[in-house]
């Protein structure tokens, strides 16, 4: 049942700090009726990457899974599947094919309330079971936060009987109990508290009206401004996630938020409405984070927030027919009625026809990215903008829109405009018309080169978000006059006679952040003063950016002290150090930049000051090719970068000399890496660092790695240099909590000092270390290593690989291990149980590797096996059917010598399998007898040789759902008949067959 607490415990489990240090990544996504393998796994793809979701294309799922995998690959996951209700075999398999390419214990969460959906996503024998509270535990959740607020202990004595009256009518729903709780935490009254036990609403039938009596209590009790603002949210679909700012601009827009007598933000007023609601728990906090506007990694991480299904079936309820939402499946006649329409599918230009009919409708709102998707500009100008009442629009993703008619001008009403991510270049000058527009956001709207001469009409304008607007060239004039603005995201410094950053000095309530660019035509330190930047209080994030060099006699000197990063040419940073509140910084591109001194930390002979960066806790300096020295001050422990947990160096590939502070008592990751992969890092040292966990380091031929701190878990060193002091030290040093460690671009010839690795190491990476020995024979790793790559390393002492000697392994991988001819299982080791952890084995590019074991590879857990471009092989391993019982995936690419399958075929359980350019094997199709693989659905074979006709009989399963093809350059005919015969086929591509 809903509401029985399923999500809370899984969100527990996420929020666990204990739980978390486990993992190397987590992601949460919520699944919903609608089971899109695209949006879950482009949304762990993002927190693998931790890029916007701008970033990849949602329609292209091979690709994301592609990239899925690379990232996963060897790293320990944690995902929960949140409200699952799919109950396909076949999608949930598809969806779980990256995963599988994780370390040994990853974990996958899966809440449901489908017993069915239970059964095909466990792996385990049963499954959690929540039942309902006891009355008692409900109690004690009802009075957590009943009486949270209630400190007068005679009130607290009052209600108990009462209260627990009202607990017990919860029927043991954490849900009810934590909704009504939060409802009468501020109603000492008596009365009231009777009023909710002896209420009639108690006697409603769930089973009839699908509404919890708890909660509709709750909503019964509710002000009349939060029931308005709750039964708003009705317009979302179910587990629609949405943000606090977003939906108070929308209640804003909609006049659904009273004025207050005291002088108090409307957005504040909203804030606190929103978190009424979350206190009666009709909104709770989701465990999906997104990063703001400008995508750098300091950026504060905003919550989503989302409402229960049975709270979105109450606010259905209470709202009536006044909001609707178009999904898939759903009638346009009922949003042809309503006043409130959210748009959660693509819709057709000819659906969205009949919505012109919809005179009285007040808000148009696309829930989802494509909603709008195939709208062109007829459409939106001659259908949606005849909507004369509309007070909120929003025309967000219709990437087809590229020019607004002036009739905007005439929907009076309006106050909210969304027109992100349209391809909008202009604006008509109408919209300025707009007096009552409140909201304009303009985001992502990468074609716009300009905004209304007469912006400043709009005196209501509150909120004007125009990030990633990179073509906008200048700002219009007199944009001081919109006097009500509190939030300005982007601001374009004009040359010459165009608009100056003198506009933003009565600016003084922005909010949020701004980004000013182009700060080069700023001419003067007096001009640079007229912007009051230090009066703006509530901006919570500046971003400065110039463009190009600026050699202009008349610009002050003074400029590049106040506005920190100016000028391309800069040899200095101003005093950054001296800004008390200041918690991340991020230099990027200071092409000019040659010290980082004295003046960067603000601490001189004159300034008494002897502390620097009191508040600072990430550091990024970046893309700076002409810095060479980095000096400190010789200032007393913890004086300078007191709180700093992350320093990032990368691409300033000629730093060299860094006097680094003496302690760095709160660092916890280093990265210092070049410009380009292989790139040399000149830096000699690492500073001091007690609390560091993760150490990375590219190419280093000048460093000296000295002591490593046991805090250490995860170190990644390249350059010969590098590679042979870090030995050393992990001779010298108590590395008790290292994982992972990855060597990188070492042409010595280095073995592992016999002890130096510790029982903790799970994972060992690799890479382009030709005379490296690996460490075959170290005691310590035969339990400990679950994840072993190896690229371009070790050719020396990696003839032979003795799988067993390392039995916990869960992934191995070797690329371009030029003398590895074979694995093996060493004499006289037990083998009886096999490789029972192995889950997944690549091998590519290894052009001498003859051989698997003999009697074949006996791995019983493992799903995916890749051989690739090995020239030399001739057979797959031995019996695959019985030994591989679990395997899911086989692909085998470039082995032009491998001429069949074992005997006794593939693993029933296969479901993909790619074959490509193996001529030999291909030539021996008709011996496959894939058609007793029921599980296969994902097939690709490419170049065979003489083949005219495609598919011959009995070759292909009926069970296929995915079916690719090319190479074939005799190719002439497809059998109809035969294909005819894939009932379950869903996609067939061919590609490369120039006869066909």
């Amino acid at each position: 049942m809903g509401g029985i607490g399923k999500t809370t415990l899984a969100q527990s489990v996420y929020n666990d700090h204990a739980v978390e240090k486990h993992f190397n990544f987590k992601s949460w996504v919520c699944v919903s009726e609608e089971f899109d393998i695209c949006k879950v796994t482009k949304t762990v793809l993002c927190a693998v990457t931790k890029s916007h979701s701008h970033s990849y294309d949602d329609s292209n799922l091979d690709l994301l899974q592609i990239k899925l995998k690379e990232g996963l690959i060897g790293k320990k996951f944690l995902i929960v599947l949140d409200d699952v209700w799919n109950e396909d075999y076949i999608d949930w398999k598809k969806m779980c094919t990256p995963f599988n390419y994780g370390a040994q214990g990853c974990k996958i969460i899966v809440t449901t309330r489908n017993e069915k959906v239970a059964d095909i996503t466990g792996t385990i024998p049963t499954h959690y079971h929540l039942e309902h509270l006891k009355d008692e535990d409900c109690w004690k959740l009802f009075e957590k936060h009943a009486f949270d607020k209630i400190r007068d202990s005679s009130v607290c004595q009052v209600p108990e009987k009462i209260g627990r009256g009202i607990a017990k009518k919860c029927n043991g729903l954490p849900l009810a109990a934590k909704s009504l709780g939060g409802l009468l935490c501020s109603k000492g009254d008596i009365n009231e508290w009777e009023r909710v036990l002896k209420s009639e609403i108690w006697d409603f039938s769930y089973k009839e009206t699908k509404i919890l009596p708890a909660l509709l209590l709750s909503y019964n009790y509710l002000p009349s401004h939060l029931k308005r603002c709750f039964a708003f949210c009705s317009i979302f679909p179910k587990d629609y996630e949405f943000q606090k700012h977003e939906l108070v601009l929308l209640w804003m827009a909609e006049n659904l938020l009273r004025q207050s007598k005291r002088d108090k933000r409307m957005e504040d007023i909203g804030d606190e409405y929103f978190n009424e609601l979350v206190l009666t728990s009709f909104f709770q906090r989701s465990s999906k984070v997104s990063i703001s506007s400008w995508t750098y990694p300091f950026e504060v991480e905003n919550s989503f927030f989302v409402m229960h299904d049975l709270v979105h079936d109450l606010a259905r309820y209470v709202s009536g027919e006044y909001c609707f939402t178009l999904e898939d499946g759903n009638s346009n006649e009922k949003a042809m009625r309503v006043r409130h329409l959210g748009v959660a599918t693509v819709v057709s230009s000819q659906r969205f026809g009949t919505i012109s009919e919809s005179t009285h409708l007040r808000t148009l709102l696309p829930l989802d990215s494509y909603s709008f998707c195939n709208l062109f500009n007829e459409v939106v100008n001659n259908v949606i903008l005849k909507l004369r009442c509309l007070r909120v629009l929003s025309l967000f993703g219709c990437t087809n829109l590229r020019q607004l008619s002036e009739s905007i001008g005439e929907l009076k009403h309006l106050r909210f405009l969304n027109l992100s991510e349209t391809s909008i270049k202009r604006l008509p000058n109408s919209v300025c018309k707009l007096y009552n527009l409140q909201i304009l956001n303009l985001s992502w709207c990468r074609e716009l080169i300009e905004l209304p001469e007469d912006m400043h009409h709009l005196i209501n304008l509150r909120h004007l978000d125009i990030s990633y607007c990179f073509n906008l060239v200048e700002m219009p004039r007199q944009l001081s006059k919109l006097k009500s603005l509190q939030t300005l995201t982007y601001f374009v410094v004009g040359k010459d006679n165009k608009t100056k950053i003198g506009e933003l000095r009565e600016l003084s309530d922005l909010h949020g952040e701004l980004y000013i660019r182009n700060l080069q035509n700023v001419p003067s330190a007096e001009d640079a003063l007229e912007a009051k930047l230090i009066d703006k209080n509530n901006l919570e994030a500046l971003r400065l950016h110039w463009n190009g060099n600026s050699n202009d006699s008349n610009h002050d000197e003074e400029v590049s002290f106040w506005i920190c990063l100016t000028y391309l040419d800069m040899e200095c940073l101003p005093p950054l150090g001296q800004l008390p509140s200041l918690k991340t910084l991020c230099i990027d591109e200071l092409f000019g930049v040659v010290t980082v001194g004295a003046e960067f930390y603000g601490i001189s002979g004159s300034n008494s000051a002897r502390k620097a960066f009191v508040s600072l806790e990430f550091l990024s300096f970046k893309n700076m090719p002409a810095w060479e020295e980095w000096c400190s001050i010789g200032v007393d422990d913890g004086e300078i970068f007191p709180k700093l947990q992350e320093l990032e160096i990368f691409g300033c590939d000629r730093l060299r000399t860094v006097d680094w502070p003496v302690n760095l008592p709160c660092l916890t990751n280093l990265r210092i890496t070049g410009y380009r992969s292989g790139n040399e890092v000149l830096v000699s040292s690492l500073p001091r660092t007690p609390a560091i966990r993760h150490l990375d380091l590219s190419k280093c031929e000048q460093l000296e790695v000295r002591g490593l701190p046991q805090t250490v878990e995860t170190i990644s060193v390249g350059g010969c240099r590098g590679v042979e002091s870090l030995m050393k030290a992990l001779r010298e040093s108590q590395t008790c909590s290292l994982q992972s460690l990855c060597i990188n671009d070492c042409s010595l010839p280095i073995s592992f000092p016999t002890g130096c690795l510790p029982a903790t190491l799970t994972q060992l990476r690799i890479n382009n270390c030709e005379k490296l020995e690996f460490p075959m024979h170290h005691d310590s790793l035969k339990t400990s290593l679950q994840s072993v790559s190896i690229q371009k390393s070790c050719g020396g002492s990696l003839i032979f690989f003795p799988l067993d000697f390392f039995p916990s392994l869960n992934y191995l991988c070797f690329e371009e291990c030029e003398n590895l001819e074979s694995l093996i299982v060493s004499d006289g080791l037990p083998y009886q149980h096999g490789l029972i952890c192995l889950s997944s084995l690549r091998i590519e590019r290894c052009l001498k590797l003859i051989s698997f074991p003999n009697g074949g590879l006996h791995a019983p857990n493992l799903t995916h096996l890749t051989v690739q471009d090995c020239k030399k092989l001739k057979e797959l391993p031995e019996q695959m059917a019985k030994l591989l019982p679990s395997l899911e995936e086989l692909r085998i690419a470039d082995c032009p010598e491998v001429e069949s399958f074992p005997e006794g075929g593939l693993p029933s359980n296969l479901c993909s399998l790619w074959i490509k350019n193996c001529s030999k094997l291909i030539a021996q199709r008709s011996k496959w007898n894939l058609q007793k693989l029921q599980a296969l659905k994902d097939f690709e074979i490419v170049g065979g040789e003489g083949v005219e006709s495609f598919p011959e009989v009995g070759l292909l399963p009926s069970t296929l759902t995915y079916l690719t093809m090319g190479g074939f350059a005799s190719l002439k005919r497809l059998d109809i008949k035969k294909l005819q015969q894939l009932t379950s086929l869903t996609s067939l591509e061919i590609e490369s067959c120039p006869q066909l």
